[in-house]
């Protein structure tokens, strides 16, 4: 059976379930990109993290009570042994035409910046895009305000931008979704300039959340597949999905 046909099955759709399980069951090759945003694990940290607990300077922060079903306090070691199988299994899914765009954030802990170098050592890291966002919070005084992620780009030896993509810079000023119930949101708009970017056909997002990589692949009229652990934000997903159908498309 052809590639196509087996990755059939998952196309379009939102599978509530572990990442790694989910991605272990699609054929390698047979993603064209993948965009993601992984939990940050933040209440694991000594720096200017969400800490475990209740209350204090956090309390009216929206992650506050965490992640819906991940409590992202994963003791550091595992959480980049997790982090390192989930892009192991990214990689595997590419063909040699594809890529990973990776958001994550560097954070100070125990005094020192923690910039996911441990992560991303010896994968096939081809650019650092960084995404200007407004706003944030910072109740440490032992550095400055953050206001800044991280976009890995880790791509295959033949990955390319479409003509003319890649005249856009490399930090990319974009506020964040704040009309979004989900706690951490992707805005549309940052997918929107990746998606857009690229000519992939079926696009995976394995922490979906809010359905936001899904939204931003219809625009374009792209394939997408989702996953997410929590059936909470499975179903915030299927119902912006279905909304987003239902609004006159001005792509």
């Amino acid at each position: 059976m052809k590639t196509s046909d087996l990755i059939e099955k998952f196309l379009n759709k939102i599978i509530c379930g572990s990442a790694v399980d989910v991605m272990r069951q699609m054929p390698e090759g047979s993603i064209d990109l993948i965009v993601t945003s992984p939990p940050y694990n933040l209440k694991n940290s000594t720096g200017n993290g969400m800490k475990d607990g209740r209350g204090g300077k956090w309390a009216n922060a929206a992650l506050q009570k965490g992640y819906s079903h991940h409590d992202d306090c994963m003791p550091h070691e595992e959480y980049v042994e997790w982090q390192r199988e989930c892009l192991t299994q990214m990689l595997r899914l590419l063909p040699e035409h594809g890529a990973i765009f990776y958001n994550h954030k560097w954070r100070v802990q125990a005094g020192l910046l923690q910039d996911r170098q441990d992560i991303i050592h010896g994968f096939p890291l081809r650019q650092i895009i960084i995404w200007k966002r407004s706003g944030g919070l910072n109740f440490n005084a032992g550095y400055f305000l953050p206001t800044y992620e991280v976009i890995y780009l880790i791509a295959k030896p033949k990955f390319k931008l479409l003509p003319r993509a890649n005249a856009c810079g490399d930090i990319w000023e974009i506020p964040q979704e704040l009309k979004n119930e989900h706690s951490a949101p992707f805005p549309v708009a940052l997918i929107d300039r990746i998606i857009s970017s690229t000519p992939a056909k079926i696009i995976l997002d394995p922490f979906i959340g809010s359905g936001t990589t899904a939204i931003s692949a219809l625009n374009f009229q792209r394939d997408y597949i989702g996953i997410d652990i929590s059936p909470e934000y499975c179903a915030m997903a299927e119902e912006r999905i279905k909304q987003h159908k239902l609004q006159p498309q001005l792509f």
